[in-house]
């Protein structure tokens, strides 16, 4: 079976970066019924805190990133020491008990001959141990090349002269980095590892330690990084946030999803995906090369596209976090209609929010620009004309209300702008708003009657 996780470290918060990651882990486990497994690698007990947890769980599940198995590094400590006994019985790794000073003084010297840094096996062979001083365990590197094959950068070669004895567990008891990702990605039976290209140089000494375990280690895919649009790493300078911030931002998570799965993969020149299209059609073989640049203004009209897309019933449930109190009211029928007349016209969840306001509160004054235009005082007389004519319609029937406005046309021969406009913005507060009979229909005949009612007497309009 196939297996893939995602392994972040809670030292800050879940950022796209490490988002997209774990949903390429997560479409190709399932593209290939396979599972997907949630690592947390807490063993940093200085930076590691809880609420970063939280939040990388939270994000996780906003996006519905499933994962059908969770575990945490902190709590297997146990795994952890009986792999490094297996290595110290098989004579494959040992204690270096080396001084900072002696390292420092050796690195110097190494800078000085021109060579790079690296251990000097110093106490590679030592016949005794030391009770009484601190050491840090290093393995035994093998005189052997490492060779792997990957996805995306085809075959790798590194020499074992590029590396030294590196260190698998540190002089305060924790273990490495490389250590433990080898081993938790045994013990879960991980059968692809898809990361970030940064991680290529960790690949190969992990690949050291699956030779030293006697087990055969998983395909690889490193993707290049996420660059911002002046072609360097991606970062806060970018405008890149943490992942609940785009949430926050009102971006709908299958639209981030859907963006982020498109930066570093393709399928033909198809830019909008359903979650049932990705696992269909994710795979390893379309991952690309080059690295993706981020460009907000494409995340924007995927998350328009996916608003445009939705059911109003859909829209409304994640819309309700961004709807004022007094929309709360309202039924969910209700909002559903004010939402349709208003999703083509958005590019995020606030705007949709913010563009349906008026549906659940009366404009507070008028936008002036519009106004001035539009409430002017020859437009007072077929204003009152239409209200009567409005009183008398169905405002369940839109062919009621346009024989109230084409009566009203025709008496005072001026076109549908000349009345429609200060309709609307009484309706609205706003020159640029939806249709007039659905708006109508939507307010209905009390609060529609009641907002016109209160436009004629702002005519001729006068900016305060």
């Amino acid at each position: 079976m196939v297996r893939t996780r995602f392994a972040p470290s809670p030292t800050g918060h879940l950022h796209i970066g490490g988002l997209r990651t774990a949903i390429f882990n997560y479409f190709f486990a399932k593209a290939n019924n396979g599972e997907f497994i949630l690592r947390i690698e807490d063993t940093d007990k200085e930076r590691s805190k809880d609420e970063y947890t939280r939040a990388i769980l939270e994000g996780l599940k906003w996006c519905s990133i499933d994962w059908d198995d969770i575990c945490y590094q902190s709590k297997r400590e146990a795994i952890y020491e009986k792999y490094l006994n297996f290595l110290f019985e098989k004579g494959l790794a040992y204690k270096c008990y080396c001084s900072k000073e002696r390292l420092e003084k050796l690195k110097k010297e190494q800078l000085e001959k021109g060579e790079n840094p690296h251990y000097d096996g110093h106490c590679r062979n030592l016949k005794e141990e030391y009770s009484d001083k601190p050491y840090v365990v290093r393995i035994k590197l093998p005189k052997e090349d490492i060779d792997f094959k990957d996805y995306v950068h085809g075959d790798m070669h590194f020499s074992y002269k590029e590396f030294d004895d590196f260190i698998i567990r540190r002089s305060d008891g924790s273990f490495m980095y490389n250590f433990t990702n080898v081993v938790d990605d045994i013990e879960c039976g991980i059968t692809h590892v898809i990361r970030g290209d940064d991680h290529l140089t960790n690949t190969a000494k992990q690949i050291v330690l699956y030779r030293l375990f006697e087990k055969e280690p998983p395909e690889y895919a490193h993707v290049p990084m996420i660059l911002g649009e002046d072609k360097t790493r991606l970062s806060k300078r970018h405008g890149a946030k943490s992942v609940l911030e785009y949430k926050e931002f009102g971006i709908l998570p299958d639209a981030l999803v859907n963006y982020l799965i498109r930066l570093g993969w393709s399928y033909g020149d198809k830019e909008i995906f359903t979650k049932d299209e990705l696992i269909k059609y994710f795979n390893l073989e379309n991952l690309n090369k080059s690295a993706a640049v981020f460009n907000p203004d494409k995340l924007l009209w995927v998350n328009e596209e996916y608003i445009k897309s939705y059911s109003p019933k859909e829209l409304l449930k994640y819309l309700k976090d961004f709807l004022d109190d007094s929309c709360k009211s309202f039924s969910d029928d209700y909002l559903s209609k004010a939402i349709e007349t208003m999703q083509a016209r958005a590019k995020t969840l606030v705007e949709l929010a913010d563009g349906m306001m008026f549906y659940c509160v009366e404009p507070k004054d008028y936008e002036e620009k519009g106004a001035k235009k539009y409430l002017k005082e020859s437009v007072k007389e077929p204003m009152k004309f239409l209200l009567d004519k409005l009183k008398e319609a169905d405002f369940e029937n839109e062919e009621s209300l346009k024989k109230a406005f084409e009566e009203t046309m025709e008496k005072f021969e001026i076109k549908m702008v000349k009345i429609a406009q200060p309709v609307r913005i009484g309706l609205t507060g706003r020159s640029a708003a939806p249709g007039i009979y659905e708006m109508l229909m939507i307010l209905g005949k009390d609060e529609s009657i009641k907002r016109i009612e209160k436009v004629i007497d702002a005519i001729p309009f006068k900016s305060s």
